[in-house]
């Protein structure tokens, strides 16, 4: 553990689930053969105009709100001036001065187990950047992604942990999900993660740096774990940190330098002169907000209140839209909600996983789950059976009930019937009665495993258990 207070801010930038781009006709599409997703605007030729995309502001007012932030209705755009070869137009439309949203927040669990307010200092949209890419023959541009629509979300510097930064990201990350504001595919680059530490020996804020392009949420964590232990060897030593651009090198799990750090004044911003000054309807954010998506948090709360779930059951079950989405279509039809909760998260998660698929495509209907709980529920099978109906469900696509009738698997829980087969087995076995009432309970599991046996699997264990100790009593 670090003796130095560490303070950490962070940038997220999501880009938005639109068709087009955000000052272009051109698709919106990942994966697409280099530079086949472009217009003449994003290439910047001469003469071209950037035309506003109304769906990017309308993701973009949705996070506002998912996020608490106040909303500026009036919209306007600046321009980022710098160099760079992914930069066609030599400058960036974004919103510097006027952002759509200010002064929000998001809570999220400490290591602790408490509930902390993470302050969100702003959202403003923007457009993406080209992709690079660096081969030994060259430097390669791809422009699919030049002008795909941004939203940056600025936090204040109010982490203090790797556990924090990655708990905060991850909130984050669930939200705009659930929002469906963008797919959050970190691994696609649909959001990216740059995250600003700095240490010091008392509560003043010492020189930061800045961490750029983490694209997952272990990596935002090992990130700043790794620079905070740079940092600390650094002043441990009598040195000063150096404000600088650095990545994380997984490799060496350490971060590199990349380059010294510009200063805002270095990028020249002013008013974007090509897109004017545009004030949104106020009964046209009213109406977005009105009909958003339900939060993560609120689904949570109604998981729990509903079908009686524990709050880590339904923590785990909506961490996933989609897991969410498959309990409550299988909840619907099954008479134990919890049971259902221990079956999607367990076997079916496990399976999934084993089989690399997703719950957006399970390969098993939630009406078949949910038959599947209520043959265990109501004594048709036991729960060791459903473990087997449960794999040749997954193998065939067949629904449990028609398995279990064909495999004889159905369980016997009428009295008379199990009770011949009882008497059966106590006549069988007088060493195993004389166990019992010399206080050798083990005779119980003996001798309900030799029904069991004679029934094939089908007898109900427990009233066979209680069958069982009601004939011993007699005897």
């Amino acid at each position: 553990m670090s003796k130095y207070r560490t303070t950490i801010g962070i940038e997220i930038h999501c880009e938005l689930k639109t068709g087009t781009k955000m000052f272009s006709g051109a698709p919106v599409k990942f994966g697409e053969t280099a530079n086949t997703c472009t217009s003449v605007v994003d290439l910047a030729m001469p003469g071209t105009l950037p035309c506003v995309n109304r769906e990017a502001v309308k993701l973009a007012i949705k996070a506002c709100t998912g996020l608490h932030c106040e909303i500026d209705p009036l919209v306007k755009f600046d321009r980022k001036n710098y160099y760079y070869s992914d930069l066609p137009k030599g400058f960036q439309i974004t919103q510097q001065f006027h952002p759509v949203g200010r002064d929000g927040y998001v809570e999220i669990e400490t290591e602790d187990g408490e509930r902390k307010k993470i302050r969100i200092e702003r959202i403003h949209m923007e457009e993406d950047t080209a992709k690079q890419f660096h081969r030994d023959s060259g430097t390669y541009i791809d422009f699919n992604r030049a002008g795909v629509p941004l939203v940056e979300i600025v936090s204040r510097p109010d982490m203090h942990s790797a556990q924090e930064a990655a708990a905060y990201v991850d909130t984050l990350r669930q939200i705009l999900l659930y929002l469906n504001v963008s797919d959050v595919k970190m691994e696609e680059g649909s959001m990216r993660c740059d995250v600003n530490i700095s240490l010091s020996a008392d509560d003043t804020l010492g020189t930061k740096t800045e961490i750029k392009n983490l694209n997952s949420i272990a990596n935002v964590q090992k990130a700043v774990a790794a620079e905070i232990e740079r940092q600390s060897r650094i002043l441990d030593e009598g040195g000063q940190v150096e404000q600088a651009t650095r990545r994380y090198d997984e490799s060496q799990k350490t971060t590199v330098l990349m380059r010294k750090k510009e200063g805002t004044v270095d990028y020249k911003y002013f008013p974007e002169p090509n897109i004017f000054p545009i004030q949104l309807d106020p009964a046209w954010i009213r109406d977005i907000q009105e009909n958003m998506e339900e939060l993560p948090g609120q689904r949570r709360a109604r998981f729990m209140k509903e079908y009686g779930l524990g709050e880590y059951d339904a923590q785990v079950l909506v961490a996933d839209p989609a897991m969410a989405d498959y309990y409550e279509a299988a909840v619907k039809e099954a008479k134990d909600a919890k049971k259902t909760a221990n079956w999607v998260m367990g076997d079916l998660t496990a399976w999934l996983n084993k089989e690399n698929r997703t719950f957006a495509d399970p390969g098993l209907k939630p009406a078949y789950l949910a038959q599947l709980v209520n043959l265990v529920s109501d004594g048709s099978i036991s729960g060791k059976q459903a473990k087997t109906v449960f794999e040749e469900m997954m193998a065939s696509g067949r629904e449990p009930s028609v398995i279990v009738e064909e495999k004889g698997m159905k369980q016997v829980s009428d009295d008379g019937a199990i009770l011949a087969l009882v008497t059966e087995v106590l006549d069988a076995n007088p060493k195993s009665i004389e166990d019992y009432k010399a206080g050798k309970d083990r005779a119980i599991g003996f001798l309900v495993g030799q029904v069991m046996k004679k029934s094939r699997g089908t007898a109900n264990p427990k009233r066979t258990n209680e069958l069982i100790r009601e004939e011993l009593a007699k005897r």
